[in-house]
């Protein structure tokens, strides 16, 4: 059955009957609406709010793209504001008051999000890409096409084009490329990308590279060689070097326990074989405390007795996991493990660890030159290597890969340095999207960058053959998008994008595009400007996903905000009608 629209229903009603017309005039206003509990809202209407949401995140997003991109400045709950130029840092901060255009901001902050967890990098050219996809999406369907089809030609397009990127991908091999992928993705900044591919020489290509706060003016590099634990020694008594305050042996054995030793008669065995080898001893357990700890203290000082005692770190799985790291790379094993039927008190020579140098300090003990087999190290590598492709836990994952750089080549710390903790926050973005620019430039290869490799694939779109009329318009949306990237780089440089993105397309040469740094046209790969396959492909991927999505939304449903009542308190006015109560004195 066919329904009037609400005003409609008002007129025709007031013309055959008047007097019910006058009785619906005198109501209440609410009694003429259609009241839901939801908000739901269809067609055309809904999606032209949807867009202008996506419209305001994409338009935030997109002034941080390229090496003239600007800054965006965000307000923070606690602290000062910070200023960062990390796409996908906006898209996050972004939350609009109306609902709908709410809801289409959170759909492309997805994108971003997804692009930056498995790339992460690209999150801007995902987010334009995202915008492109959805604001000519949303035109084809209202003037008549199949959204379905359009998604279905959406995705044919994109297959083609990630192809088309995999066929022009390079293998990243020389340090210098490595420094050109990070100066691109760290804004054009070349010292960040010589001290991020300093770092992966030293550390190798699977090492870990962690980015801290520094404590200088300065970015600096650290590599940590060697097995580095953030426990410290247990007493300040165990010092043997003056300068430094710190702990110093050179060709130290080393005891290992998961459980706690209180009891000096466990440890009395590896006291006294250390002593007859005439080499310092290491404990490293959960902790020594009482009669034991005491023991070591008055015999480190009376007799000059060359001993240390290390707290075991972290906790649970990750403390025996940590420890057993050490026991291989120093060929020692673990007592008190489950599966280890050996007691301590029946120690022997070959159950110590060896290390050619060890020094702890107060809160951290770094173990260097450890004498473990190599055949062993190799296999827990392997072991670690495969829980690392298991696991689905981020934090785990992390751990795991901490545990392998130390077993395998060092870990590699970058101390980002600033003037004020606002510029070292902005800066550590940019390293932390250059670094992970670099890894995945390294899994898969690099494309010429600027955008131009996404034109450069526009060829491959026009053989493409589709099913029906609304697929090639999919396909036409893709085509259209691809040149946004190149023209929103462009636009931030301050020319005249759409001439720029024409002639980037007319060259026939595969590595042609626009250097918006220097504003001229140049080969890409010669002058440095790449891309990693990898961030180009996850964002295109991720941003024809989620948008094509988006253009075959038909209704959408929402949660009515509630209106909050203002002056709670203002009741408390009745109270005046107590002063009647003075009748009462005639009860007397």
């Amino acid at each position: 059955m066919y329904r009037l629209p609400l005003l409609a229903r008002q007129v025709a009603t007031a013309r055959v009957h008047p007097a019910v017309s006058s009785m619906l005039s005198s109501a209440p206003v609410m009694s003429q609406r259609r009241t839901y509990a939801k908000d739901v809202r269809f067609g055309s209407e809904v999606r032209h709010q949807m867009l202008q949401g996506v419209d305001i995140l994409a338009d935030a997003v997109a002034v941080t793209m390229g090496p003239k991109g600007r800054n965006v400045i965000i307000e923070q709950s606690w602290g000062s504001p910070k200023i960062t130029k990390d796409g996908v840092t906006v898209a996050k901060a972004i939350e609009l008051k109306d609902k709908f255009q709410n809801i289409g901001a959170k759909l492309v902050q997805d994108v971003a999000n997804n692009t930056n967890e498995e790339a992460g990098d690209g999150t801007t050219t995902a987010t334009v890409l995202a915008r492109a996809i959805a604001k000519e999406g949303f035109e084809t369907i209202s003037k008549g096409a199949n959204p379905i089809e359009i998604r279905r030609g959406v995705m044919l397009a994109v297959e083609q084009v990630i192809a088309d990127l995999k066929k022009m991908s390079k293998n990243v091999n020389t340090p210098e490329e490595i420094a050109q992928v990070a100066t691109i993705s760290a804004n054009g900044d070349t010292k960040i990308g010589n001290l991020i591919s300093e770092a992966m020489k030293k550390v190798g290509r699977d090492g870990v590279i962690t980015v801290k706060d520094g404590k200088t003016l300065h970015d600096e590099l650290e590599v940590i060689e060697g097995m580095k634990i953030d426990r410290g020694y247990i007493s300040p008594y165990f010092i043997n070097t003056a300068k430094g305050a710190k702990v110093e042996f050179q060709d130290s054995l080393v005891l290992f326990s998961e459980k706690k030793i209180s009891s000096v008669q466990s440890i009395i065995p590896a006291l006294e074989l250390a002593n007859a080898q005439r080499k310092p001893l290491v404990i490293i357990a959960e902790d020594v405390d009482g009669e034991a700890l005491s023991t070591l203290v008055v015999n480190r000082i009376k007799i000059g007795l060359q001993i240390a005692a290390v707290k075991a770190p972290g906790f649970g799985d990750n403390r025996k996991n940590t420890l057993h790291d050490m026991a291989v790379c120093s060929g020692g094993i673990v007592f008190g493990d489950e599966a280890d039927l050996v007691k301590i008190e029946d120690i022997q020579l070959s159950d110590f660890g060896r290390v050619g140098e060890i020094v702890i300090t107060k809160d951290d003990c770094l173990i260097l030159k450890g004498q473990g087999k190599v055949d062993d190290i190799a296999r827990r590598v392997e072991s670690l290597k495969d829980q690392i492709k298991d696991t689905n836990s981020e934090y785990e994952k992390e751990k795991l890969q901490e545990r392998l750089a130390r077993l395998s080549a060092g870990v590699g710390v970058l101390k980002v340095g600033g003037a004020s903790e606002i510029e070292v926050n902005e800066k550590k973005d940019r390293v932390n999207d250059a670094l992970n620019a670099t890894r995945a430039a390294i899994e898969e290869g690099i494309v010429p960058g600027g955008g131009s490799a996404l034109i450069r694939c526009l060829k491959g779109l026009e053989t493409l053959t589709t099913a029906n009329p609304d697929q090639s318009v999919g396909v036409e949306i893709v085509r259209k998008a691809l040149r946004q990237p190149c023209i929103t780089i462009a636009r931030n440089a301050g020319v005249d994008a759409s001439l720029i993105a024409a002639k980037v397309e007319e060259s026939t040469d595969p590595n042609f595009g626009y250097d918006a740094m220097n504003n001229k046209f140049v080969n890409m790969i010669e002058a440095g400007i790449i891309d990693p396959t990898k961030v180009v492909r996850t964002a295109l991927m991720d941003a024809a996903g989620v948008a094509s999505l988006l253009t075959t939304a038909e209704a959408v449903v929402t949660e009515i905000p509630k209106d909050e009542k203002e002056g709670g308190m203002g009741g408390m006015g009745g109270m005046g009608g107590m002063g009647g109560m003075g009748g009462m004195g005639g009860m007397m």
